[in-house]
């Protein structure tokens, strides 16, 4: 089996957003704070999953977390909502 070649659509602070043979791949990426999520994120999200969903040729969306942890080496998909943030 071969690994997908991934191609990273935009650069992102608060995510990683790639395409490869007919799926998207977007990824957390704050491993520092266990992929929590902050508004600035969500907006992030919001923008990739919308261009997913116009792109014809996407059949499938992964939505993942990146790491480890610099801090620790633990992965997380996602802790929630970054509580040092308001807004």
């Amino acid at each position: 089996m071969t690994k997908p070649n991934w191609k990273t659509v935009k650069e992102y602070q608060d995510i990683t957003y790639k395409k490869a043979d007919g799926v998207a791949r977007i990824a957390f990426n704050r491993p520092e704070v266990r992929n929590a999520f902050r508004p600035k994120t969500v907006a992030e999200l919001y923008e990739a999953f919308l261009d997913a969903r116009e792109d014809t040729s996407i059949g499938v969306v992964l939505l993942s977390g990146e790491g480890p942890s610099p801090k620790d080496g633990v992965y997380a998909f996602c802790s929630g909502g970054d509580q040092r943030t308001r807004g």
